[in-house]
């Protein structure tokens, strides 16, 4: 009997190594398939931060609003007649443009939150003619009439009642908040 050398138990048979060149290539792929979703959640992070930091400087932009409306309420006709070095225009101003006014020689700085956003605000008064009054000739002004004394948040304090054959001007408030990671926001308000 005679025995063929690579028949029987003791002899390993002979491979070609497909399996290794298939779990290379499936070994890539998972590789990638990994990456593409650290990406992708890194990707939702950043979005996510940015979406907050925006909201952020929304509500710190109010402080602007607020800060300006208290200004408002204590001034004089007389200053409200004339235009301020800083944070106040007498007129509409129709060149006037959030992204590239003068924030820092013509804005008033209400200050730096607890979040870091630097606030300040600028008012326009909604008359065509600067330095003069609202009844002025020639003068044309965003006015509202009140006929008869109410109670409603119309009023400049809220609460308050107006007073009967008033006419009251309105203002533009414009606040920016500049903030980390160069966030920016611009709020607009109209108050009489």
């Amino acid at each position: 009997m005679s025995t063929s050398p690579h028949s029987g138990s003791g002899y390993p048979s002979r491979q070609n190594g497909v399996v290794l060149f298939i779990s290379l290539i499936v070994l890539v792929a998972m590789s990638l398939a990994g990456i593409a979703l650290w990406r992708s959640i890194g990707t939702g992070v950043l979005v996510a931060g940015n979406i907050a930091m925006q909201r952020g400087a929304v509500t710190s932009s109010d402080a602007g609003i607020e800060a300006a409306r208290a200004w408002l309420l204590l001034q004089t006709p007389t200053v409200l007649n004339n235009t301020q070095p800083t944070g106040y225009v007498s007129s509409w101003d129709n060149t006037f443009d959030a992204a590239t006014f003068n924030w820092n020689g013509q804005g008033v700085l209400v200050g730096t939150d607890a979040a870091g956003f630097e606030i300040r605000y600028v008012v326009h008064r909604m008359c065509s003619l600067a330095n003069s009054g609202f009844n002025a000739p020639n003068q044309q002004c965003l006015t509202l009439n009140v006929a008869g004394g109410s109670s409603g948040r119309g009023s400049g304090t809220y609460g308050q009642t107006n007073l009967a054959g008033t006419t009251f001007v309105y203002y533009r408030i414009t606040a920016r908040a500049l903030g980390p990671r160069n966030t920016v926001s611009y709020t607009q308000t109209i108050l009489y």
